[in-house]
């Protein structure tokens, strides 16, 4: 019921941005569907998403009628992914043709996002804004696991030498400038205690910040709402609606221009048409050529629509203008250089030429084809401006070469004995140590000779119950959250890595079942297998790898 409730608002939905009079739900209560389809043909119009979520809706109530149902929803609309994704389920069966039929639907369905811009801008938000997302929670809890570990070692070096006191106030100072930045200050500190190659992590958070321009500028992107003139280039691109392009289109820049007059050729008004295309002629665009042949085959001026024909394909051999030429010819009875065209077009793309002919008809905007702009220079007119560089980008600058120089001028610094945990450094203690051993466990464990046997059972039962005592630890981190445990052992680059990993995924699932505009009510579900996948993967590897450590005594 609340599907149903949701489909009869995403229908209200496309009434009052497309409706009117004339429209596809303006006038469903007249005729029927496929008269209204053949209607739109002639309009140019080739997809009517609404009608076909509407068909796969009902698909799922008639099970017995469902793959019938589906094949006209793809009929409807054939640049909608979700149609052969439901197809995809459909079909799929343990037999190996279902299985082959289920997989080439899914493939179609991948296609069909090259042909539908608010599936694909969803997907780069859904993917996009999941990566971001893990990759800033994935440090907040490397930071949470690694804080009560790396704060002691540096509270005990500015015990041991006062002007490292300095070194506090770098994170107060630079959360002015974002949570990032925090962040990469804090990290500035704690990398300091890393091991020399998981200090990759550290270099990494200064690279973030270094491109943090970029990354806001995506995200202002993906989340800001699309202007009236995105939604009327996409609109009368994808062959949804005409009119509402010729009421939002007033720009004079290419892609708006090309859009523009391509609405009206579809809707009659052939001389304006043209007249928009000559003025985009100096652009050399193949496009502009082809649909300029094709307003002057509408007013029956062929020659002049060859001749555009024929500019288009001297700059770039595309299949519509062939195809296109092969049309005229055929009308001017020319049948051998029709076919010649015709099959020069389907050498070039087959698939083109027969979704082509599949909607061939009498009608100006069915005997030859437009050309339409590609998804780059739509993706163009949803582009925010450039992000300017912030401070964070100068900080970062700064934090790079100055880590690199304290690291390396900081010859004494605190360490965690790896057997008993005791916090030591080679100021406050001149006795010999090895092998990561504070110089009590040294004296224990090398120097048995000198020492009393209770004593030294007393020490060993110690430290074995502090090592089980972390090792309990590790394990239930590594149970909640992959990656935790092996960051909590100090393997901060595996652990980040099985943590970003597992993230991510969560992410996917949730960010996928969420609809967005343009795909309303639908989402990309078709992900959450593969997220699930990940998360598996994540979970299986990092709970082996942490087996693996603990045998060769990470703790």
């Amino acid at each position: 019921m609340t599907k149903r409730i949701i489909l009869i608002l995403a229908l209200l939905l496309s009434f009052s941005v497309f409706g009117g009079k004339g429209s596809f739900w303006g006038t469903a209560v007249c005729y029927g569907a496929e008269s209204l389809y053949e209607e739109r043909l002639d309009k140019g119009l080739f997809n009517t998403d609404p009608y076909s979520y509407l068909l796969i809706e009902k698909a799922h109530e008639e099970r017995d009628r469902a793959e019938e149902l589906l094949e006209s929803a793809r009929k409807y609309s054939p640049d909608l992914p979700a149609v052969y994704f439901e197809l995809a389920m459909e079909s799929v069966s343990p037999s190996l043709n279902g299985m082959f039929e289920g997989i080439d639907y899914f493939r179609q369905g991948l296609k069909a996002y090259e042909r539908n811009f608010w599936w694909s801008f969803n997907l780069a938000g859904v993917v996009s804004l999941s990566i971001i997302a893990s990759y800033l929670l994935s440090l907040c809890i490397l930071v949470a696991i690694r804080f009560p570990m790396e704060y002691p070692l540096l509270a005990h070096d500015i015990r041991e030498d006062r002007a490292r006191v300095a070194l506090l106030a770098l994170p107060f100072f630079l959360s002015l400038f974002g949570f990032l930045v925090f962040i990469a200050g804090v990290l500035f500190l704690f990398g300091l205690y890393f091991r020399k190659r998981d200090r990759i992590v550290v270099y990494g958070v200064f690279v973030s910040l270094l491109i943090s321009p970029l990354i806001l500028w995506v995200s202002d992107t993906l989340l800001s709402p699309p202007s009236p003139q995105l939604r009327a280039i996409v609109a009368v691109n994808e062959g949804r609606d005409n009119r509402y392009a010729l009421e939002n289109l007033k720009g004079h820049d290419f892609g708006q221009a090309f859009s523009y007059a391509l609405a009206l050729k579809r809707e009659g008004n052939y001389g304006a048409a043209i007249a928009t295309y000559k003025k985009l002629a100096g652009e050399a665009d193949p496009l502009v050529y082809n649909n300029l042949g094709n307003a002057y085959y509408a007013v029956k001026d062929l020659d002049s629509a060859k001749g555009a024909y024929e500019r288009a394909l001297g700059i770039r051999e595309r299949p519509a203008p062939l195809y296109n030429l092969s049309q005229v010819y055929r009308e001017t009875l020319d049948f051998a250089k029709g076919d010649e065209y015709f099959l020069k077009a389907a050498r070039l793309d087959r698939e083109a030429v027969s979704s082509f002919a599949a909607i061939s008809g009498r009608n100006p905007n069915r005997v030859v084809v437009d050309e339409r702009l590609p998804m780059s220079e739509i993706w163009k007119y949803a582009e925010r401006k450039s992000a300017s560089l912030g401070p964070s980008v100068l900080l970062a600058v700064l934090m790079i070469p100055a880590f690199s120089m304290l690291n390396r001028k900081m010859k004494t610094r605190a360490y965690r004995c790896r057997r008993c945990g005791t916090i030591s450094c080679s100021k406050c203690s001149k006795a010999l140590t090895w092998g990561g051993m504070c110089p009590q466990c040294y004296q224990f464990f090398v120097k048995v000779e000198e020492l009393d046997p209770h004593a030294r059972i007393s020490r060993l039962v110690s430290i074995h119950e502090g090592q089980t005592k972390r090792r309990r630890i590790l394990k239930l981190l590594s149970a909640f959250i992959p990656g935790t445990g092996q960051i909590y052992a100090g393997k901060i680059v595996i652990g980040f890595l099985f943590l970003w990993l597992f993230l991510f995924s969560l992410a996917l699932i949730v960010m996928s079942r969420l609809s967005f505009v343009g795909i309303f009510p639908y989402s990309q579900g078709w992900m959450i297998p593969f997220a699930v996948l990940g998360l598996v993967l994540a979970y299986v590897l990092s709970i082996f790898n942490v087996k693996k450590g603990i045998r060769r005594g990470w703790l």
